[in-house]
């Protein structure tokens, strides 16, 4: 596994240290042997290997990675796609911010055989495999082949190998060894491995497994369009029959987000079509992850996740016992760390707000108690993320603990007065000089330190837990820190960057990097007495590479590159990085949502096709340009046309690159060849008819189109004129033209692209339903265009005109 892939806690090195490496019968507890039925103690051993393990597994969510299918090996690609699956994972929110309330653990399980059931057909072979995973809904003839499932019982033995893990606690993931597209959600969620589209089938089966979300597909078997909707208003959140008039009025289902700018793209809106029904029923997003893999959870999905990984994990992690407490004592929690932003922890007395600066402690001594009565004292924590805007989903997630402060006998209260005196008085100038030292946490630590000299010091206290230190942070982490505790020591953090003291007010548990604004490489420490824990900042965004096929023109602009192109056009994205781990590319056109980079459905090494209409791949739509086409009757405007299109990548500890961008003009094809022509045509060329196309060509005399004929040059040289009058197509692309070219009464289309012409160019009186194109071209010679239907384009790319220019070409 890669760094990133191993965030190991040092809370539970022991406890993990345990795990990884042995085999199946020595990682289950006595109970979770005897409940293993004989048939499945005879299956192969699985071995645990915890990949992120971020809190006990009883206070966590808990993600069970298994593979199927994968002999012995076959378990270095396991690994290898476990990788993949979990970067992309970690870079679509809310996962990516709540990253640090997910343990992930991988069950290894060499398979006798290699693959799984019935892939890709209901004739293909069965496997020996340990969890039975089959495609067709586990070789179903009823089912779809893109179902791929699992059995349940396998999967729940091998899950339980994980200690503290419970069906309440965890979800179960499991991986099949095949390249063919598929999964399933449900209780379990399952994708194959290697498909190029894998490691987003996890994700969007999360959506269903973990969130409860519904497909937003309008068809259930690929290829034929859903019925419509003939139910009642569904019960799922990001489905409805309302209008967004009706949202409004009423306050019901994504009313809080409507008109926003979606997150998977476009606006929060109501959108046709859902949960298998091809209309009736509306969404909230032209394309979320419910309906499209690659793109992002909407803001709708996403509240729900944020909801759902939350409730699974424990917000307190551990406090003072909830109940009587002395007047005396220091009162403390430890709460989860998202890793985009800090929890917020509110402290009342008496129902009163405390003046914490959201710290998390409260020594009591410090609060001028009456000694006569009771006191309650409340902490309530809360997530601040803008990803909940619902206050009942916030609510839900919200948590408080109760102490009640008991006074104390008269004596005692008299004697434990006069020494928080007596200590504050000794130490108060040192509490005053502390690192991140103002505040009540400073000076309130130094009071307990001489008030009870049962107490080990501060230079005693130790880390318990910590963001993983075993590879880097990104520079817009939220890094955290535990420390040991008692009732009358709350030691300070001291954090460093570079060995410089970073002030870290109030809570001083977490430690923001993003205000701090980092680029490159530092270390940053965090110290606690005697004990220091250190990691490498990772400030060094990735680099995208994007390499696209030859295209006619390439304009080099102040604004980034553009290109031209007719038709079809292909681009590959490199994502690097100089952190190990996988890097994960995305793309977006025209500012729409972005979209995971995954190579070609049919092939993660392929680049991305992009065209006009999209490419139809197993019933689905792939590549369109401009706005998307999901499935072949959706109508939407053909992609032709100017587009820009950016790109941008996210490595592995998480910094995500300023993306870069391009724009890409495309054109309507060439008229496809009657007669094609290459290599020297020792001869004029006179054109009476069907499509010539000359490719590589030399023609060492003049070229003349007759009326109703058709001219496609590419990348040829012409030794004359050209002259084409009442021609249906005239293209000369990336053409040299030792001569002058006269375009008089083009009937279909008309296009100069990157040529260089020898002598002056005429358009006159085309006739063409889109305009003439004169674009990036050299012409040695003017340039005229008269009574053309629509006024000649040059696509943003200017031509060099040697000459004067005239007429509807005047600023071409």
């Amino acid at each position: 596994m890669t760094p990133r892939t191993t965030r190991l806690t040092a809370a539970l090195a022991v406890a993990t240290a345990a795990l990884i490496g042995l085999p199946l019968a020595a990682t289950a507890s006595s109970a979770a042997t005897a409940a293993v039925p004989a048939a499945v103690q005879a299956t192969p051993a699985g071995t645990v290997v915890p990949l992120q393990v971020t809190g006990p597994a009883a206070s966590r969510f808990n993600l069970v990675v298994m593979g199927d299918g994968y002999t012995a090996a076959d378990l270095p690609k396991f690994r290898q796609q476990v990788d993949k699956h979990l970067n992309v994972l970690w870079s679509i929110e809310p996962f990516k911010s709540y990253r640090n309330y997910i343990n992930v653990y991988a069950v290894e399980i060499p398979s006798p055989e290699s693959g799984v059931d019935c892939d890709p057909n209901l004739t293909s072979p069965k496997v020996d495999t340990p969890l039975q995973m089959g495609f067709w809904g586990g070789c179903n003839p009823a089912s779809v082949q893109r179902l791929l499932t699992v059995s349940a019982t396998a999967a729940a033995q091998y899950a339980d190998l994980v200690p503290g893990t419970t069906p309440s606690n965890r979800q179960i993931l499991a991986i099949g060894n095949s390249d063919t597209y598929g999964g399933a959600g449900g209780t379990y969620a399952t994708a194959s491995g290697g498909n190029a589209l894998s490691a987003l089938i996890t994700p969007h089966e999360l959506g269903h497994s973990l969130g409860g979300l519904q497909d937003e597909y309008d068809y259930y078997a690929r290829g034929a369009r859903g019925a419509a909707y003939e139910g009642p208003e569904p019960s799922s959140i990001h489905h409805t029959l309302l209008t967004e008039q009706q949202m409004l009025a009423e306050q019901k289902k994504w009313f809080r987000w409507l008109g926003e700018q979606s997150e998977s793209g476009g606006r929060i809106g109501r959108y046709e079509a859902g949960m298998y029904a091809g209309s009736g029923v509306w969404r909230p997003s032209r394309h979320s992850m419910m309906k499209v893999l690659g793109y992002y959870f909407d803001q709708v999905s996403r509240e729900r996740m944020t909801q759902r990984i939350s409730s699974r994990a424990n917000l307190i992690q551990a406090s003072t016992p909830p109940g009587p407490v002395a007047p005396t004592q220091v009162v403390w929690l430890q709460t989860l760390h998202p890793a985009s932003h800090e929890l917020t922890v509110t402290w009342t007395l008496n129902g009163t707000p405390l003046p914490t600066n959201n710290q998390r402690f409260i020594d009591l001594s410090t609060l001028s108690l009456p000694s006569t009565t009771p006191h309650t004292l409340t902490a309530t924590i809360t997530d601040p993320t803008p990803f909940i805007r619902d206050p009942a989903v916030r609510a839900s997630i919200t948590t408080t603990r109760t102490w009640t402060i008991n006074p104390p006998a008269p004596t005692q209260a008299k004697a434990q007065a006069a020494a928080t005196t007596q200590a504050a008085r000794a130490e108060g100038e040192q509490a005053a000089t502390l690192a991140g030292g103002a505040g009540l946490a400073e000076t309130s630590a130094a009071q307990r330190r001489s008030a009870s000299a049962a107490v080990p010091a501060a230079s005693q206290a130790t880390f318990t837990a910590s963001t993983a230190t075993e590879q880097p942070v990104n520079a817009g982490e939220v890094v955290y820190v535990e420390t040991t505790q008692s009732d009358s020591e709350q030691p300070v953090v001291t954090w460093r960057l570079d060995g410089s003291v970073v002030a870290n007010p109030g809570n001083d548990r977490d430690l923001p990097l993003a205000p701090l604004n980092l680029t490159g490489t530092h270390t940053l420490t965090a110290t606690v007495g005697s004990d220091t824990r250190t990691w490498q900042v990772d400030g060094t965004t990735p680099t995208t590479t994007a390499t696209l096929s030859k295209p006619l023109l390439k304009i080099t602009k102040p604004s980034g590159p553009e290109y031209i192109y007719n038709d079809a056009f292909t681009m590959s994205l490199k994502a690097t990085d100089n952190s190990a781990g996988y890097v994960v590319p995305e793309f977006r056109v025209n500012g729409d949502g972005w979209y995971n980079y995954y190579g070609w459905p049919t092939d993660a090494d392929l680049p991305f096709r992009f065209t006009a209409e999209g490419t139809e791949i197993d019933q689905l739509v792939y590549g369109k340009l401009g706005v998307p086409r999901v499935v072949p009757w959706d109508d939407v405007p053909s992609g032709y046309g100017r587009h820009q299109i950016e790109y941008r990548a996210i490595d592995a500890p998480g910094n995500i690159a300023a993306p870069e961008r391009f724009a890409v003009t495309l054109l309507r094809p060439a008229p496809t060849c009657t007669t094609t022509l290459t290599g020297i045509q020792n001869r004029p060329l006179t054109l009476t008819s069907g499509v010539t196309c000359l490719t590589d060509a030399t023609v060492n005399g003049p070229v003349t189109v007759r009326p109703g004929a058709s001219l496609v040059a590419t990348d040829t040289k012409i030794q004359g004129p050209v002259d084409a009058s009442g021609a249906a197509d005239v293209h000369l692309l990336r053409t040299t033209v030792s001569g002058p070219v006269n375009l008089a009464s083009t009937s279909r289309s008309a296009v100069l692209v990157g040529s260089t012409i020898a002598g002056p160019v005429t358009v006159l009186n085309a006739q063409t339903t889109e305009p003439v194109v004169l674009a990036g071209n050299t012409i040695n010679g003017p340039l005229a265009c008269t009574s053309n239907a629509a006024t000649p384009t040059n696509l943003q790319a200017p031509n060099q005109v040697a000459g004067p220019r005239s007429g509807q070409c005047r600023a071409l």
